[in-house]
């Protein structure tokens, strides 16, 4: 379980197809905290630590299964050497829920599709695919690589989200351009509700 605060900005050092794909990334977390078979959420999608090292720089191994892969910007090519992902642990018992409850199961993927600058801010629409869009709601929770953020308005299957300054430079938002791929995880409460109204 995750909240969609983002602690760390991660690299990928390696990529390696050995069954499941495999990637090394960079990291300023302390290893030495992280255990073998802890879950850290990468750009949203919650990966297992298979292995730790510190040289030349802190590292831990994640393997991604062909199921991730496609559900993910994984498959699009996106994690090559040098990539920037957004990085948070697991939520502990008595931290603080910042964002909202976010497991790391993405559901889908969404595409960048207009940005312009307010002020210091920008504002991003991005397309949801059709089965997703009506777990999206104005001023309703969405995670979008691994960050937690606030709707701010629908159409159809686009939304919009404003990126402070803050969170372009604490998170790889600052990084983004119209076309990329970016990895969504709908609000777990919208999901219940629509199920709920199903069989109302």
């Amino acid at each position: 379980m995750f909240t969609g605060i983002i602690t760390d900005i991660g690299h990928v050092l390696e990529v390696e197809q050995r069954g499941d794909l495999r990637a090394r990334i960079g990291t300023a977390y302390d290893i030495d905290g992280i255990d073998i078979g802890a879950s850290i959420a990468c750009d949203g999608v919650c990966l297992t630590v298979i292995a730790l090292g510190s040289a030349p720089q802190n590292w831990f191994d994640v393997e991604i299964s062909a199921e991730s892969v496609d559900a993910t910007n994984i498959g699009r090519h996106a994690w090559g050497v040098g990539r920037r992902v957004n990085l948070e642990r697991a939520l502990k018992v008595g931290d603080e829920l910042g964002g909202h409850i976010v497991s790391g199961h993405v559901d889908g993927v969404a595409e960048v599709v207009a940005m312009h600058d307010e002020g210091d801010s920008t504002r991003v629409r991005f397309r949801a695919p059709e089965a997703l869009a009506r777990f999206i709601a104005p001023k309703g929770s969405v995670t979008l690589n691994g960050a937690s953020l606030t709707v701010n308005e629908v159409d159809g299957a686009v939304f919009g989200v404003n990126f402070i300054p803050h969170t372009k430079v604490a998170t790889t938002w600052g990084d983004v351009a119209v076309g990329d791929v970016i990895n969504l995880e709908v609000d777990t409460m919208a999901r219940y509700v629509a199920r709920l109204q199903e069989y109302a």
